[in-house]
């Protein structure tokens, strides 16, 4: 498909000594269409031509050769250049690319480059709460849209499974085990022992003291606390996986902590070699007040046992060495950010190459929290991340029994509805926004929503399913296409490559959110202004056609996502 931003930033080059790569980075699109498709700001070179923008805009006008069946006019506004791409020719190229192309907007631009995504990685024997959420959709979103654009992305579920906190359920359960029916019920029933044992290590500083030596015998291998460990960890795993069902989450790799509990020694060993590991008050540090940094990062506990710095440093290397990745992403919330600053820059440290540590990028989220204050599982005031999955489908089934209480599969489409209002919701909002916990916000079917693209779909579907028949790409006359409403749907399609490719670049899914959100209102402004089925079968076949169009990419959009599109609803 035509580059028109590349064709600009060729003609500008001609004219001016500056890389046409960087010509092309500096241009814009106008936020109205009246000062045209793309806009050139020419105080960009003020100071390489040492001339005001606006008689740089004017010269560049004058002597620009520009091929008028591409880019038809080129106007002055101030120190901008503004370009107006022939209309006709633009939905050519959008439509016959969508024509030719399966997956439209997929590329290969990642080719042979390696992603590592590390994400969602609840705490085993805790309960996957809604806390969880912001990880997983974010996560998974970023997974399909750098695998979509050619990258060979890891995804990766760095599970919660080793610590303090099971030295403290290994106590509990000795304590208390036969109290508590686990097999049957094990988040519920663990989660009662976490916030039991909680309080009475609030009471008793002996408690506390033999619950992180339990966490060292686990280390160590003791047999018997490994064996409650394995038994916490596989009740949980099948308790995680009814969530991840709803979600339609996958993973590459499981390995959680405790998979580099045997990989940890020699991160200690390499950090010693380097002189940098110092001993205090009975722990071993890597000091960073050099780097800016106050506060050491504490690689060995004064018992001997290991942080969760030590484990996300054995993970590096690990990664490093088994994916060779170009870049490594941790979708944590923004609370982690010192952690992983200090991560980063003990990285390093570790004698790996340095296209690795450059590599790895924190992408930081906001919290969820309750209109009461922060969540805790040990303080027991949580929102169950499964409870609310299936709160959304129950309303969502609702919904279809009283606007359609004859369509079939109503189970199926109240999944995808209810599911997909919740993916939105988190995901139509920057990722780094804390968010208030409200149930009728998150379960919002009006509005700027999921159900509103799903809708949208739906709509697109019943259009060609009427007509009846799909035209050829050969048999439309794209001069048809040439009203506002239409253009300005073409132009939202043909940014669909582009907009996937700005979500890598920030690591933001919600710029496909939002893009996804403009592309149904474009279609429902293009519905209410345009009749489709109408006797003059040229133009029917083109408004059929883009109809088609915009369906393929809601479709494709909303999957990048994780959202499912129901075909009636």
């Amino acid at each position: 498909m035509i580059n028109f931003k590349e064709i600009i930033a060729k003609a500008i080059n001609k004219q001016v000594n500056i890389d046409e790569i960087e010509l092309e980075n500096y241009i814009e699109i106008p936020k109205d269409s009246n000062n045209g498709d793309y806009a050139f700001p020419c105080f960009r070179l003020a100071k390489e031509l040492k001339k005001a923008p606006p008689i740089i805009a004017k010269e560049l006008k004058e002597n620009i050769e520009i091929d008028k069946a591409i880019i038809e006019k080129v106007e002055v506004a101030g120190g901008y250049l503004n370009f107006y791409v022939h209309q006709e020719k633009m939905a050519e190229e959008v439509l016959k690319e969508i024509a030719s192309q399966d997956k439209y907007g997929k590329s290969q631009i990642g080719k042979e480059k390696n992603i590592v995504i590390d994400y969602s990685a609840p705490n085993i024997a805790k309960p996957f709460h809604i806390g969880h959420l912001r990880s997983t959709v974010i996560g998974g979103a970023l997974y399909n849209i750098y695998q979509y654009l050619g990258y060979h992305t890891i995804g990766i579920n760095h599970l919660g499974d080793y610590g303090t906190q099971f030295g403290k359920l290994i106590e509990g359960y000795k304590l208390w085990g036969t109290e508590y029916n686990i097999e049957e019920d094990p988040i519920n029933e663990l989660t009662k022992i976490y916030i039991r044992i909680n309080q009475v290590c609030k009471e008793d500083e002996k408690v506390l003291e033999q619950c992180r030596m339990n966490f060292k015998l686990l280390e160590d291998g003791d047999s018997y606390c490994t064996e409650i460990w394995e038994k916490f960890r596989k009740l949980s795993l099948q308790e995680f996986q009814n969530v991840y069902d709803l979600l339609g989450s996958h993973f590459d790799s499981w390995n959680g902590e405790a998979f580099y509990s045997d990989k940890m020694p020699e991160v200690i060993e390499i950090l010693e070699r380097t002189g940098k590991l110092i001993e205090s008050q009975g722990a071993k540090i890597i000091d960073l007040e050099d780097k800016g940094m106050n506060t050491p990062c504490i690689i060995q506990k004064s018992n001997g046992s290991t942080t969760y710095a030590t484990r996300d440093l054995a993970a590096i290397l690990y990664r490093a060495r088994t994916y060779d990745f170009d870049k490594a992403l941790y979708v944590v919330s923004y609370e982690q950010t010192l952690h992983f600053k200090q991560v980063f820059e003990v990285a390093k440290l570790l004698g790996i190459d340095e296209k690795y540590t450059e590599g790895l990028k924190h992408v930081p989220f906001g919290m969820v929290s309750l209109p009461t204050g922060k969540m805790s599982t040990r303080e027991g005031n949580i929102v169950k991340l499964e409870e609310l999955l299936n709160e959304a489908i129950a309303r969502a089934k609702e919904i279809i029994e009283e606007k359609n209480p004859d369509l079939e599969n109503k189970e199926e489409v109240a999944k995808k509805i209810g599911v997909g209002a919740v993916i939105f919701n988190d995901l139509s909002n920057s990722r780094i926004k804390d968010e208030i916990f409200d149930w009728d916000q998150i379960l919002n079917f009006q509005g700027e929503t999921g159900p509103y693209i799903q809708y949208t779909y739906v709509r697109t579907k019943s259009v060609l399913e009427k007509a009846g028949y799909m035209p050829t790409i050969e048999e439309i006359k794209f001069d048809n296409l040439l009203n506002d409403a239409s253009k300005n749907i073409i132009k939202l399609l043909y940014n669909f490559q582009n907009i996937l490719i700005q979500v890598t670049e920030k690591e933001e899914p919600s710029i496909l959110s939002r893009y996804l959100i403009d592309v149904a209102k474009a279609y429902s402004n293009f519905y209410n202004d345009n009749k489709i089925l109408i006797e003059d079968k040229e133009l029917q076949n083109a408004r059929v056609y883009l109809t088609y169009a915009v369906g393929k990419v809601l479709k494709t959009g909303s999957k990048l996502l994780g959202i499912e599109m129901p075909d009636k609803m």
